[in-house]
């Protein structure tokens, strides 16, 4: 079940930013700005991220934590544990409504008793709790966190809020850029190019095949992303449902936290310590980091393309360039992608390092490090942002693409050799060695037009192939670079 997205009174994200208890006020605090964020994505970036907010901020997080509560208590009465009856339909709803609903004062009242109980979950239990009274719904009170760890509630709160961040907004964008890859890969899929292999000139390719490359490394790794787990356990402090057996020797436990879990529509792990193992947690930061290392790669040849000239930029009216040379249009998207996406790959290397050890059955390392989850995926979602966004402002310029490849024409001497093997293979020629041949005419030096057709026609080779390497150019010797684009 999806809940809304928040409404709050704050400009700054799900809340207002108080001073410390401790600080004390003196004559001109009131006179100070406001408290700013300390993170980019939360002041100068936040338009591109603010998504995410909703699933990954703390209040996200605690919006979790209530809808778990909230479906257990209603998982327990609908199965008449203890003797309770299954409470009415629009019970269920009023219910529901605490997590659909979660907003302003959900987010004051749980900062407030926090403060008091220094322990996040058990003030959500207290604010489930406080409702189910202002509801009338005291007899099934004592059913709230009913033998519950604090970890099976985080590790389905976690589950849900990484899951709806991933495969509603993260994963969304990144199918955007692809989408706008595959794009422009049809469109310049017969613009013949240059390779640069090993930053030298190489055999030609096309400009929408390399594109497309990009497209379908990010298409697999998509595909593995959104096939992910978004396991929790819900098994009690060791993992072991010893005190639901105290309280229901009877009772199927395991089936019963499976069918609960697995009808959040999240997935189920049944042997677990007091936390789940976060595996399910590392595999899917891993994919994303994978995804942003083919990202960065993209960025950085866009980049390279556009100051060998190959991409034009469209000028965007108004926008600055430089502070002081005002022909130039800095290639900023993608740029800002790239840093962004080495920050998000620090910060997803460190989530997976971390988050698959656990000291024998808990420690609490994982607790401060997965609130670090929104703030990797907000870097990453902001190079995407950008990656989407530069893609859409650059111009392919194919006099240029054209006049690289006629200052080349060296890189034909791959052709002419190999068609040499094949005429000796053939016994229409003797030519001993139809590598060293070309490597002494091509090799550190430039070959023009006119230089490599006298070359060929001294060849002994049949006419036909003769005729046919004759009528090869830079341009036109990309094999199926154009079908492999579309």
């Amino acid at each position: 079940m999806r809940a809304a997205a928040f409404s709050v009174s704050s400009s700054l994200p799900f809340g207002r930013v108080t001073s410390a208890p401790d600080q004390e006020e003196s004559p001109d605090f009131a006179a100070r700005p406001p408290p700013q964020p300390l993170s980019p994505l939360d002041g100068r970036y936040r338009a591109a991220v603010a998504p995410l907010g909703d699933h990954l901020s703390e209040a996200g997080l605690n919006r979790a934590r209530v809808e778990v509560e909230v479906e257990w208590l209603i998982a327990l009465t609908d199965r008449g544990l203890f003797g309770t009856d299954a409470l009415s339909d629009a019970d269920k709803e009023r219910l529901r409504g605490l997590y659909r609903d979660f907003g302003q004062p959900e987010i004051d009242w749980l900062a407030e008793k926090e403060a008091v109980t220094r322990h996040d979950v058990k003030a959500v239990e207290y604010l489930v709790r406080d409702r189910l009274s202002a509801l009338g719904l005291d007899e099934v009170a004592e059913l709230t966190h009913f033998a519950c760890t604090s970890e099976d509630i985080n590790s389905a709160s976690y589950a849900l809020t990484v899951k709806r961040a991933v495969l509603d907004v993260w994963l969304p964008a990144l199918r955007e850029v692809i989408a706008k890859l595959r794009e422009l890969a049809a469109e310049h899929a017969d613009a013949p190019m240059l390779s640069r292999t090993h930053g030298q000139p190489a055999t030609p390719t096309t400009m929408g095949k390399e594109l497309a490359v990009f497209a379908w490394r990010l298409e697999r790794v998509a595909e593995q992303i959104a096939a992910s787990e978004f396991l929790a356990k819900f098994s009690g402090a060791t993992g072991t449902w010893s005190a639901h057996l105290a309280a229901d020797p009877d009772a199927d436990w395991p089936t019963i936290a499976r069918e609960f879990i697995e009808g959040l529509d999240i997935d189920f792990n049944e042997l677990t310590t007091q936390i789940e193992s976060h595996d399910w947690q590392v595999e899917l930061y891993d994919r994303v980091r994978h995804a942003g290392g083919v990202l960065h790669n993209l960025a950085s040849d866009i980049w390279t393309y556009i100051s060998l000239g190959y991409f034009a930029q469209i000028p965007v009216a108004g926008a600055t360039g430089s502070s002081t040379m005002p022909h130039k249009i800095n290639p900023i998207r993608f740029e800002n992608a790239e840093a962004n996406l080495e920050i998000a790959g620090g910060l997803l290397a460190t989530l997976s390092q971390t988050l698959v050890t656990s000291r024998l059955q808990r420690d609490l390392t994982d607790s401060t490090t997965q609130r670090n989850i929104g703030v990797a995926l907000g870097h990453s979602l902001l190079a995407l942002d950008n990656l989407r966004r530069g893609l859409g402002e650059i111009s392919l310029s194919r006099d240029v693409l054209l006049a690289d490849l006629d200052m080349n024409w060296e890189v034909l001497g791959e052709a002419i050799q190999t068609v040499v093997r094949a005429e000796v293979v053939a016994g229409r020629s003797t030519i001993s060695d139809p590598y060293a041949l070309l490597k002494e005419l091509t090799r550190g030096r430039r070959v023009g037009a006119a230089e490599l057709a006298e070359f060929v026609q001294g060849l002994e080779i049949g006419e036909e192939a003769k005729q046919r390497l004759l009528a090869l150019t830079p341009a036109t010797y990309t094999g199926l670079a154009e079908r492999l684009a579309t």
